[in-house]
């Protein structure tokens, strides 16, 4: 049909409905990140986190879009959801009234996601109230007291409900996944002050160009592996026996089980960022020694703070993977529409031979992300080049932008329209 590559947009009315409506919201979300939180005194506030650059207080500010530093309404940003949300996956594998919950289908869902909200909440009270008293210690409040402390938590909680809300309806009625994309305008924002930031340090001379250089090609390599690792897949060959539909009979076919090398896609490194950052960000605003001591020992590029980001990274890149992929489940579907894995018996060989290959793959997958994100923080540290430059953002933004184009690839194919790239090369794949 007429048209080609982003021009497709335009003629499909439904995707061009969806991809506005994205838009519009994305363009909320950046206004209400300028929006201040009432009573506090700005100029301070900017000069703290203009000392807080490559802090863990640097990491919270690049997840909530810069909206941190400005103590803004959004200034908690989408990590309470997140927090909430990690903490009722958990819970789902140990208690067996969400297990039930999980099993119910799409009803099962919505009490799920339910009880995710009354999470986010009661994160965004404790967070926002953490927030509150230290920023009265710091010295950055117009009128301390009761009053500003409720006036914080009541606004910053609205905050986070209105974004997870945002969020939950670009899922719904946009295009991509909203709280990966609420994350991804975040970053994706911050790169002109980053390019601009870069130039006055070479300017000054705090930085050489060559080494400016070689992290613009180190970063196009990364994003280059990025973009071949997820779209990277183990096909495991399946095959379909002669079956008689009514009066036809129909020959056996051959065709493939993809497994994802990255089945998880950014999940691990937002959730291991999430975790690292709830307990310090609070205890950042507490004036405690041994508390500033754990501060300093978990400033990104550290190598405590590396190794544990690497450990839950591991982690969530398996916990993930088994609860979105259940090999038995697959096994089964396979066996009953007449399918089996050449040399393989159906049934639980199957299934036990389809989780062997996937916690292999898996594995390489979870040293795949933990080197993306690693590395790059770590050469970036030894340059000291500012850290929105780091390896967790590039695998967000590069994978969040691939899932979105994968989405809108799809939306265009299944109405014959011609996709992205050229007929005759392959499609972008999608995360599922």
């Amino acid at each position: 049909m007429a048209g080609n590559g982003f021009g497709n947009i335009f003629n499909i009315p439904e995707l061009k409905k969806r991809c506005l409506f994205t838009l519009a919201l994305l363009i909320v979300y950046r206004i209400g990140v300028h929006v201040p939180t009432p009573g506090i005194d700005g100029v301070a506030l900017a000069d703290i986190f203009a000392r807080a650059q490559g802090t863990i207080l640097g990491v919270f500010n690049m997840f909530s879009g810069g909206a941190l530093e400005r103590l803004s309404i959004f200034a908690l940003g989408i990590m309470p959801y997140i927090s909430a949300s990690i903490v009722l996956q958990l819970l789902t594998v140990t208690v067996p009234h969400l297990e039930q919950l999980k099993k119910e289908g799409e009803q099962g869902h919505k009490k799920i996601t339910q009880y995710t909200r009354y999470g986010t909440v009661i994160l965004s009270i404790i967070q926002g109230f953490g927030i509150s008293i230290g920023l009265e210690q710091m010295g950055t409040v117009l009128h301390p007291g009761w009053g500003f402390r409720l006036m914080t938590v009541l606004t910053l909680t609205a905050g986070t409900a209105f974004i997870m809300w945002l969020g939950e309806q670009i899922t719904e009625k946009g295009i991509g996944n909203g709280i990966s994309l609420i994350i991804f305008a975040g970053i994706i924002v911050r790169i002109p002050d980053a390019i601009g930031n870069t130039f006055r340090l070479i300017s000054t001379g705090e930085i050489g160009i060559f080494p400016v250089l070689i992290l613009l090609v180190f970063m196009g390599l990364v994003i280059a592996f990025i973009v071949f690792v997820e779209q990277g897949q183990r096909r495991l060959p399946v095959q379909y026996a002669k079956r008689v539909v009514g009066r036809k009979m129909y020959s056996g076919q051959s065709t493939h089980l993809p497994l994802k090398i990255n089945t998880s896609g950014v999940i691990p490194p937002i959730f291991a960022s999430s975790i690292m950052m709830f307990p310090a960000t609070v205890a950042s605003f507490i004036t405690i020694p041994w508390m500033q001591t754990l501060i300093d020992s978990l400033r990104p590029g550290s190598m405590l703070y590396e190794f544990f980001f690497i450990i839950m990274i591991f982690f969530f890149c398996y916990f993930y993977t088994a609860i979105t992929f259940n090999p038995v489940e697959v096994a089964d579907n396979i066996k009953k529409q007449g399918g089996f894995i050449p040399g393989i018996r159906p049934g639980k060989r199957t299934a036990d031979y389809i989780d062997k290959v996937l916690t292999r793959i898996t594995l390489g997958g979870a040293v795949y992300v933990s080197a993306v994100c690693v590395l790059p923080s770590i050469l970036i540290s030894y340059f000291k080049v500012p850290f929105y430059f780091g390896g967790t953002a590039l695998l967000i933004v590069v994978g969040v932008a691939i899932d979105t184009i994968s989405q809108i690839e799809s939306h265009m194919l299944v109405r014959h329209y011609e996709g992205f790239l050229k007929k005759g090369g392959s499609k972008i794949k999608g995360r599922f």
